[in-house]
């Protein structure tokens, strides 16, 4: 790289790119007159400015430090947070960020002998809208560790604790990926995603070392909003709130199957916000400072500490309470054994057969429509074209029929499943 710069006389910053094949040699891809987005990576681990020195080199000052001065210290990973959906190929998602929290910054606050940390760049916050016109890049997520294994831990507790909620973001994907025991082992190729993932990403694809704490997880914080309505004052008497401690986590699919996990929960004497959760025998002493209505929440499991983020209510559920941790995210209802044998009862309601439509499967911007009513239709026609995020996609007809409506125009701004084509 440095043989390159000297043979053009580059006086800039820039980043010379290497593939290693299989006999480990590297080949030489492409030069690139800039800083690239990952240039955080290399500030973590030399320590180096690279802004600054770019800045004070276009400004005809010579570099301070010569090549054999740049030291490598530890080992640095950068995340690209993308307002994309990992569940629907990586289409891009636009809205409004109704919250955007990163993770508490640690580098760059008065510790500038010791990078180890985390690092956020971003130009976005709470309330500001995700167009369709940019690219889908919305916050670089950086951690510095002493090895690599220590980087991946700090990268995957970072990601436990960003929180974004109005838009859709690939922090699943990028959990699952770190989570991977290839990835941690260093055992992958360019190939990597399409090996493991070629048929797209899907919500159990994300692996969890114990699927139980969730469950733990969810049965400790209802336990927790039982306790402070039953301390409210002016409740009417033979009918207040009453704590327990036997539960039953109803674990929602979508598909209308549930799972019911009985659990009983015991307080610690003598300890605020403590709690020892058995499920299904196995036990999980839990604690947490985080108040109720906190998204994210810290605590120990088990002397292990976790993060992890918890709402309460979708819009199809007020009751439910969603757990999120290292990739997975579970839907739960905590409720009474009683309740639990009740819920079985109910009947699923099955949601409605949208199989006649073409549906947008992103937010974004009708360019073409490539039918019109009462023409016939093969299975691979094109019938669409949406752009957003300066990518074309083109939606295809999944089989043979007749076009019965065309209910979008071009030009149209569309949400996400928003009908554009009937077929009869």
């Amino acid at each position: 790289a440095v043989a390159l710069a000297k043979a053009v006389k580059y006086q800039s910053a820039g980043t010379v790119e290497f593939v290693v094949g299989k006999d480990q040699d590297f080949y030489f891809l492409e030069m690139n007159t800039r800083l690239q987005v990952e240039h955080p990576v290399t500030e973590c681990i030399t320590g180096l400015d690279l802004v600054e020195l770019m800045i004070r080199v276009a400004a005809g000052e010579k570099l301070p430090l010569t090549q054999d001065q740049v030291q490598r210290n530890g080992w640095a990973i950068e995340c690209r947070i993308n307002a994309e959906d990992p569940f629907r190929n990586f289409l891009p998602s636009t809205g409004r960020l109704v919250r955007f929290a990163p993770p508490a910054q640690t580098m760059f606050q008065g510790n500038t002998a010791d990078l180890l940390g985390v690092r956020v760049d971003t130009g976005v916050q709470d309330g500001g809208e995700i167009p369709m016109f940019y690219d889908s890049m919305i916050a670089k997520l950086i951690v510095h560790g002493k090895d690599r294994l220590d980087a991946i831990a700090k990268m995957r507790e970072a990601l436990n604790g960003f929180v974004i909620r109005g838009i859709s973001s690939n922090i699943p994907f990028q959990a699952a990926l770190l989570a991977h025991p290839k990835f941690v082992a260093g055992d992958f190729t360019t190939g990597f995603i399409a090996e493991h993932y070629g048929q797209g990403f899907r919500a159990e694809d994300v692996p969890h070392s114990d699927p139980d704490f969730l469950v733990a997880l969810a049965a400790f914080v209802r336990r927790k909003s039982r306790e402070r309505a039953a301390g409210l004052s002016g409740q009417l008497p033979g009918y207040g709130v009453k704590v327990g401690h036997d539960y039953s986590v109803i674990v929602l699919n979508a598909q209308g199957g549930h799972a019911y996990k009985p659990v009983h929960v015991d307080e610690v004497v003598g300890e605020i916000g403590a709690a020892v959760v058995t499920v299904e025998g196995k036990r999980y002493a839990m604690s947490s400072p985080s108040r109720l209505n906190d998204i994210c929440v810290t605590g120990t499991c088990n002397g292990q500490a976790y993060t992890a983020q918890i709402e309460r209510g979708t819009p199809r559920n007020p009751l439910a309470l969603v757990v999120q941790h290292n990739g997975t995210r579970i839907e739960t209802m905590v409720v009474s054994p009683r309740m639990a044998e009740l819920h079985a009862l109910m009947p699923f309601k099955a949601p409605a057969d949208m199989s006649k439509y073409v549906l947008s499967p992103m937010p974004g911007l009708l360019v073409e429509v490539a039918v019109q009513p009462g023409q016939k239709v093969q299975a691979g026609e094109r019938v669409a074209v949406i752009e957003a995020m300066k990518m074309e996609n083109v939606l295809f007809a999944a089989a043979d029929g007749v076009v019965s409506k065309v209910l979008a125009k071009m030009g149209d701004s569309l949400v996400v499943d928003q009908p554009i084509v009937e077929f009869g």
